[in-house]
This record gives structure tokens, C-alpha cells and sequence, in this order.
């Protein structure tokens, strides 16, 4: 539901922690943004942030580190066609914020002044999609230094062959306030949690690692024993099979992607590409093909940030706007880019609440929430059982992607070798080539078991970071390139 309520408490919540203590009003935001708009401009924003963040870290039974940061500043920017003047401050001094604005406002020629009237201050709509919860106030230090201790220990005393474990808990607070030059003023209270857990096995001289966790914006009591427990056993797991596992087969083969986290190859493969700044540039593999078949039958992707306490979940994005939930490819059509507001007005298009920047002192741009393909519906073990010979991935490492050929590569950290229908074995060392458009074309089979994932997905772009998530059911995908080990 989209309302304007909560956003007067967050909002209420933004003004008391951002701009009273530094004697700021709803008058000097008004004030900063007519110095901006006396130059002719499409857009100009206000971006205040205040954000605390603290992390625990513990090795060897020993907790190694301990971080507590507070960072808080002004964004302030001015958008005349596709030119982007930005400045931004860590005082939130009146004196620094109207600096910054005269700073921005040179994006215009001097010849183009003009007499602005300064809109009324009007609330957005908004999303509740978190409780405006302070998480890393949600446990003391001693019980979220017990809290790694837990899972260490859970860990040892699953297998003797487990030499190492390495546990993190982080917290984050962020709080901000963005105000627009069509008067649009926005607030949000962001939580943010997570739990991270890796362990090292041995066995005969061999060493092998596996990792698990998640989060999300909640606080760190959503830590209880089940949970530790199933991140601590996906962690011990993991290791153990790639203690078994043998060097991996190259070639063009048929492989099949477990659900949950292997969907962020669907993120790299195809979500950047969906961006409607590569899309405007002409840069994308997708560019000037709404409409057009860019996929499979039964494929759709969507991007949704208005999934509840996900990690990539907003109440309103970094621009104001509220999240949607965008069909992005329907049954295999492009329907649709995701959208900041300067792209979205280039393009002639609806914002779609994707405008997103690491912090105050970046730019926003188009990024993705939470974006993952709907179920099918095939089962699981009917898609393995279909597989002569292929590979099954079920959890990836890094992966990269060129946005203009779509090209991507990932290397797998677990999987297995699949022949006559039958899981073989596991296998070390495959890496999956391929091109985002073309393997889109090539899904066979859709399990019927979507899974978003466990909440521990950061997406990098131009230099900047932001959490996200995303999700996919059981994929067969043929004719895909493997580099191997064997």
C-alpha cells in the first residue's frame, strides 16, 4: 500500500535527526533549490543522509575486530538534459548547503537566468515495507559478541573436519531525507542486518571453504537458533561436497541453475542490461527492443522493491520516489526498462522508483531492488532427471558481465556432475560462459520452486555500491559454454 502517513513520521523522524540540530528548515531547503532552479534546469534534488553502521567480526574463537562508523552529509544536485551538476558536504551548516547549491547551479549558462517560484513542500507517497527499527540497538556488544560465538561453536561440532570458522554480524542505520525542486519532500528510516558465516574443512591434507548467511532490514533478533543454524549448516555443507568434489568438465553443455542465489546471474546477465541509462545510450544488448521476444517462452523477470524486509526492498527510492514492482521481460517479451528519474524523462517514460546511489556524496542512477524470474512449472528433480549429461550449479562466487555484448562469466562454488538423469558427483572449478541475451533464448526448463535469496547480495556499478537481492526457481539452460578443470 502507497500512502502518505507514514511518510509524515519518517519524515518528522528525518527532520529532527538531519536538519534541526544544524537550524535547517523546510524554508532553507526551499531557499537552497530557487538559488538552483534560477538557472535553467529540469531537476534539482536535496539528499541529506545520517548513517551509522557497526560490524563484529570473530576467528578463531576470537573476536578480531570491532567497527562502529557515523557518516552524514548533503547531496545536492541539478540536472539540465543529460548534464549533471553534483556537490555534496559532510557540514549541514546552512552556510555549506548554499554553497553547494550556487556550486550546481553553473550547469546552466549564465545567459538562461530567470525568476523561479519556489513550489509548496508536498509529502510523497511512500511504501512500510520495515519497521523504522535502529537495529544495531536491538542487542548489546556482549550478546552480539555471544551471537558469534554461537555459530562458531554450532560449526565446530558439526564435523570433526571443520579446522576454521569465521563469523560477522553487521548493523546499519540510515536515515534520509530528500527534497526535490517540485516542492516533493521524502523520508525513509532504513534498517539493515547481517549474519555471515565460513568455514574451512580438511580432509587428508585437502582444504576446501564454504560460507552462508543473510539478512535484511530488520533487526538482529530475527537471529534466532533455527536460523544460525541453517546458514551454519549451508556453510558446513558446502564445504564438505567440495571436499569430495573432482575437477569439473569444459564444453558446451546442458546446465541446470539450483533456485535463490544462482539467480544472480540472471542479475549481471540480463538486469544491467535493463537499465534505462544503457538502454537511452543505445549501449545495451537490450536497447530499442520493447516488444520484441528476448527470451524463452515462460521467462519473466521482474524487479520488485517493494518486497517486505528484503534487503533490496525501499520504502521510496534515492530520489523520492516510491518502489514498484516492474515486469521487466513477460513471457519471454521486453516490456520494460528500470528507471531513475533523469533517464525516465529522457525517455519519455514513468519513473519506476529504481533511482539509487551509494550515499549522499553520489549521484543517483537506475539500479535494481530485488530482481529474480517467476516460477514454472516443472519440479526440481524432473528437470535434473531430464539432463544426459551436464552440470548442475547450485551456488555461484563472483561473476562479471560486458553490458554492450551481454557477454558474462561466474565461476560456481558448488556443483555437481549430472549424467542419465542422476547426480554423479560434485566438481570443482567450472565456470559459466555465455551471453546474457542468447541464454535467455536458451531456457528449457522452469522449476516450480522459486526461492529469493538469504539477504547478502551487493551490486556494484560505477564505483558504487548498494544492497540487493535476487531470486530465480530451477533453470535448465542448454547449450552453454563451461570452462572446466578436467
Amino acid at each position: 500500500m502507497i500512502s502518505r502517513e507514514p511518510t509524515l513520521e519518517r519524515l518528522a523522524h528525518a527532520q529532527a535527526v538531519l536538519l534541526e540540530p544544524y537550524g535547517l528548515t523546510d524554508a532553507t531547503l526551499a531557499r537552497a533549490l530557487a538559488l538552483i532552479g534560477e538557472h535553467r534546469v529540469d531537476d534539482a534534488d536535496l539528499y541529506f543522509q545520517l548513517t551509522r553502521h557497526e560490524g563484529w567480526s570473530l576467528e578463531e574463537g576470537i573476536v578480531k575486530s570491532g567497527s562502529f562508523s557515523i557518516e552524514q552529509g548533503v547531496g545536492v544536485r541539478a540536472v539540465a538534459g543529460e548534464k549533471t551538476a553534483f556537490a555534496y558536504s559532510d557540514d549541514l551548516s546552512e552556510a555549506a548547503l548554499l554553497d553547494a547549491a550556487r556550486t550546481v547551479r553553473t550547469i546552466a549558462a549564465a545567459g538562461q537566468s530567470r525568476r523561479v517560484k519556489v513550489a509548496a513542500a508536498k509529502v510523497a507517497r511512500s511504501r512500510t515495507l520495515y519497521a523504522p527499527t535502529d537495529p544495531i540497538a536491538t542487542l548489546d556488544s556482549a550478546s552480539k559478541v555471544a551471537l558469534l560465538e554461537k555459530v562458531e561453536k554450532l560449526a565446530r561440532a558439526k564435523d570433526p573436519r571443520i579446522v576454521q570458522v569465521m563469523a560477522g554480524v553487521a548493523a546499519e542505520h540510515d536515515v534520509v531525507l530528500v527534497a526535490r525542486a517540485d516542492g516533493t519532500r521524502a523520508a525513509d528510516v532504513r534498517p539493515l542486518v547481517r549474519l555471515s558465516v565460513t568455514v574451512i574443512a580438511e580432509q587428508n591434507g585437502r582444504r576446501e571453504i564454504g560460507t552462508g548467511g543473510g539478512g535484511g532490514r530488520f533487526g538482529l533478533g530475527h537471529f534466532q537458533d533455527a536460523q544460525i543454524e541453517a546458514y551454519v549448516d549451508q556453510a558446513v555443507n558446502a564445504a564438505l561436497t567440495n571436499l569430495e568434489s573432482r575437477p569439473a568438465p569444459a564444453g558446451e553443455m546442458v546446465v541446470v541453475l539450483g533456485p535463490g542465489w544462482p539467480g544472480v546471474l540472471l542479475h549481471e546477465a540480463v538486469g544491467h542490461g535493463l537499465e534505462g541509462d544503457f538502454n537511452r545510450k543505445g549501449s545495451s544488448a537490450f536497447s530499442g527492443r520493447i516488444g520484441q521476444r528476448v527470451a524463452a517462452r515462460g521467462v519473466t523477470v521482474l524487479d520488485d522493491g517493494t518486497i517486505p524486509d528484503r534487503r533490496g526492498s525501499l520504502n521510496v527510492d534515492d530520489e523520492g520516489h516510491a518502489t514498484q514492482r516492474t515486469v521487466l521481460i513477460e513471457g519471454g517479451i521486453l516490456r520494460g526498462y528500470i528507471q531513475d528519474a533523469m533517464n525516465a524523462r529522457l525517455m519519455g517514460v514513468k519513473p519506476t522508483g529504481n533511482g539509487r546511489r551509494e550515499s549522499y556524496a553520489h549521484v543517483p542512477m537506475p539500479r535494481m531492488t530485488n530482481t529474480y524470474m517467476l516460477a514454472g512449472d516443472k519440479s526440481p528433480d524432473e528437470i535434473v532427471a531430464s539432463v544426459k549429461k551436464g552440470l548442475y550449479a547450485t551456488n555461484f562466487g563472483g561473476g562479471q558481465v560486458d553490458i554492450t555484448s551481454g557477454k558474462f562469466v561466474f565461476s560456481a562454488s558448488e556443483a555437481f556432475w549430472v549424467e542419465n538423469g542422476r547426480i554423479q558427483y560434485p566438481v570443482k572449478g567450472a565456470t559459466i560462459i555465455g551471453n546474457g541475451p542468447d541464454a535467455l533464448t536458451r531456457v528449457t526448463m522452469i522449476g516450480n520452486d522459486l526461492q529469493l535469496d538469504a539477504g547478502v547480495g551487493t551490486c556494484g556499478k560505477e564505483g558504487q555500491s548498494v544492497p540487493v537481492g535476487v531470486g530465480q526457481p530451477t533453470l535448465r539452460i542448454d547449450g552453454l559454454t563451461v570452462g572446466g578443470t578436467a
